[in-house]
């Protein structure tokens, strides 16, 4: 004989049953991310200012290196056209 029982939720009843799952486990994982406390949101906040400012340092990097690259090339072919005209 089958001693399962059935159970009968109402839709709001496991909404709030699934509600409350969803805000639990979000609270384990912001725990586990060490994000728990008041300043949480000052600190992803902070990373997120972090990452904005890397990404502009990295963008400005990269511009800096193409315009020494782009000099370097004028330079070689100004120091070529210098060094053609002085020949006797």
């Amino acid at each position: 004989m089958d001693d399962r029982k059935q159970l009968v939720l109402e839709a709001a009843e496991l909404r709030a049953m699934l509600d409350k799952a969803a805000e639990d486990g979000a609270r384990r994982a912001l725990a586990a991310l060490g994000l728990q406390d008041e300043d949480a949101a000052d600190d992803v906040r902070d990373l997120r200012h972090l990452m904005a400012d890397y990404r502009a340092v990295k963008r400005g990097m990269f511009t800096s290196m193409a315009n020494v690259f782009v000099i370097g090339i004028v330079g070689l072919v100004v120091a070529g056209i210098l060094w053609h005209l002085r020949k006797p």
